[in-house]
């Protein structure tokens, strides 16, 4: 179901995504950070649905749909640096900080901040290009909104 997608993924090179393949490219890294913790928490599905919800004009039953295939995807896409270069190509530069806030808030949507989950949100924040600064000012925005 995910061959073509995930082959973009796996290019070394990869081109920018279409539409549809972003917005799953981006729920699969929402759940993918949700993940990292080894605890995928009923409030991190709840956050991720809501972010999908917000960002994309959908309703619940849509963003449940495109959470449930980025579950999928996740288990099956490659290394976080290919995934997140193809979502760097996805989004201007100026989405990229709404981007890791909406990343930063799965991550502290269980109410634990875990070093693997912080790890893997200053790696993702710097291969997305941006300095440990937007992403710091992220993650506050992110836990000022709880």
């Amino acid at each position: 179901m995910f061959e073509a997608l995930l082959r973009r993924l796996a290019a070394p090179a990869t081109a920018r995504l279409p539409e549809p393949d972003a917005r799953l490219a981006l729920a699969a890294l929402l759940v993918r950070v949700a993940r990292t913790d080894g605890l995928y928490a009923a409030e991190e599905v709840e956050r991720i649905d809501r972010i999908l919800m917000a960002r994309h004009h959908m309703g619940p039953f849509e963003a449940a749909k495109l959470r449930t295939a980025a579950e999928t995807l996740e288990a099956e896409a490659p290394d976080t640096v290919r995934f997140t270069r193809a979502l760097k190509a996805a989004t201007a530069l100026e989405d990229r900080t709404e981007l890791i806030s909406a990343l930063w808030s799965v991550a502290i949507a269980d109410g634990l901040r875990d070093a693997d989950e912080d790890r893997l949100m200053r790696m993702v924040s710097n291969l997305l290009g941006l300095t440990d600064v937007q992403n710091a000012q992220a993650r506050q925005k992110a836990e000022r909104a709880e």
